[in-house]
């Protein structure tokens, strides 16, 4: 992480030529000669920047800052990339933080769909100390609710099975099996509500 770099107070303005010449300038040093100097002007030119904008996207100081220095290490590691004919620096460099918020959205709407409330339902098949009954108020034995589970369609065990047995993501599920995440999820859902209604029916 580029952490203790300094951040200055400039504010977001209309890009002149001259200044755009400049930080092509320095994208271009630090490609041919890693010029940590360089890179510091960029960072400082950038960062507040790229604060604000992160900010208003996650409204999370926290997330702000990863953005910021996912985004420049990006930046250092790639600067070679960079080609000024093609566009201005802050184009470029802006890209790469959409990109990478993006995908920070992504990993954050993924362990939302995992640990979705409606699948945390009690995991049917833990034991408590005794091993012939379940850690339910049910009254009902170990062998009863494998006969349910047994009893549910073929796909809707694979992915129960999966997930609680395996420990797998609802993502890797839908990869392995080759089907869209909703469909995992809406299996996991008639699974375990049609377990919750066998149970129901029991008492």
């Amino acid at each position: 992480m580029l952490v203790g770099l300094p951040l200055d107070n400039q504010t977001s303005a209309t890009m002149s030529a001259d200044e755009n010449d400049k930080l092509c300038h320095w994208l271009n040093v630090v490609a041919n000669d890693r010029c940590r100097q360089s890179f510091t002007r960029l960072f400082n030119h950038f960062a507040p920047r790229l604060r604000s904008y992160a900010l208003k996207q996650f409204g999370n100081e926290a997330q702000a800052m990863e953005l910021v220095q996912d985004t420049m290490t990006n930046v250092w590691q790639k600067a070679y990339l960079f080609n000024a004919d093609k566009g201005a620096a802050s184009t470029w460099i802006f890209t790469i933080a959409r990109n990478i918020r993006f995908d920070m959205l992504r990993k954050q709407q993924s362990r939302k769909e995992d640990i979705c409330s409606e699948d945390l339902w009690p995991v049917l098949f833990e034991q408590t100390a005794d091993p012939k009954a379940l850690s339910m108020e049910h009254n009902i034995t170990l062998e009863q609710v494998e006969q349910y589970f047994e009893s549910l369609p073929q796909k809707q065990k694979d992915v129960l099975e999966a997930i609680y047995f395996e420990g797998k993501s609802q993502q890797e599920v839908a990869d392995e099996l080759g089907v869209p995440l909703g469909t995992v999820k809406s299996r996991t859902r008639l699974g375990l509500q049609r377990l919750k209604e066998m149970l129901n029916e029991q008492d």
